[in-house]
């Protein structure tokens, strides 16, 4: 059964500009769920070209995030979402599974 999982539009705008600069059409935002962190797990972001047998692949505007499915156990009904604010722009999850995030709004825990 597939899971929710959103990408807000500026999300999708941002990583349409990054696969632009890259020139590479094939390139897809990867969301991975890693342990570590100031709270137990933290997110990490990459572009790959490929999907692998355990990837679901969600798509907006004509560009793609790929999840693994590990990962898609703590992102279900999460989007992703593109900020830009007075520190900077950067792509931030907005997981309504996690208990409690740090500062930096890269790590988080669950309960």
């Amino acid at each position: 059964m597939a899971r929710a999982f959103h990408i807000t539009d500026s999300a999708a705008r941002r990583i349409a500009e990054l696969r632009a600069a890259e020139g590479d059409d094939a390139l897809m935002l990867r969301i991975v769920v890693d342990a570590g962190g100031c709270n137990g797990f933290q997110y990490r972001f990459d572009f790959d070209r490929t999907v692998n047998d355990d990837d679901a692949v969600y798509e907006h505007d004509g560009v793609k995030v790929v999840v693994d499915e590990t990962s898609l156990e703590f992102l279900e009904n999460a989007q992703v979402d593109y900020k830009r604010e007075l520190i900077g722009a950067y792509f931030a999850v907005e997981n309504p599974n996690a208990s409690s995030s740090c500062g930096c709004g890269t790590s988080f825990s669950v309960d």
